[in-house]
């Protein structure tokens, strides 16, 4: 059974900076994409950032050039790196991975339980 598991979130001022991880387990052979999405309260989840295993990126439009996603394939953990920081920035942050490819199965996508990120003004 592949699972992800977030850590880093937290409480920061507004201009601060966060840096998330997350980290696939489970007799994983590949994972072809990770990426974040986040959820805000009364809000759909909303697509953050995403990185494929040739290392493409994509970034949602609010979180352009202040957030940065990176990948360390050797440990299938995905980073997401968020600098200046904005209250609406708040949110719960969701972690997931598409295509995993393990030694029991595929599985299409996985997602994480999330980790609580806050910007206070």
């Amino acid at each position: 059974q592949v699972q992800l598991v977030e850590s880093g979130g937290g409480l920061v001022q507004a201009g601060g900076s966060l840096r998330l991880s997350c980290t696939a387990s489970g007799s994983i052979l590949s994972i072809n994409a990770m990426g974040w999405h986040r959820q805000a309260p009364g809000k759909q989840r909303e697509l953050v950032a995403g990185i494929t295993s040739g290392g493409s990126t994509i970034y949602g439009d609010s979180v352009k050039g202040r957030f940065t996603i990176s990948r360390d394939g050797a440990s299938n953990t995905v980073y997401l790196q968020m600098n200046s920081l904005k209250p609406e920035d708040t949110a719960v942050y969701y972690c997931n991975a598409v295509r995993v490819t393990t030694s029991n199965g595929d599985h299409p996508e996985v997602w994480g339980r999330g980790a609580l990120v806050t910007v206070s003004s």
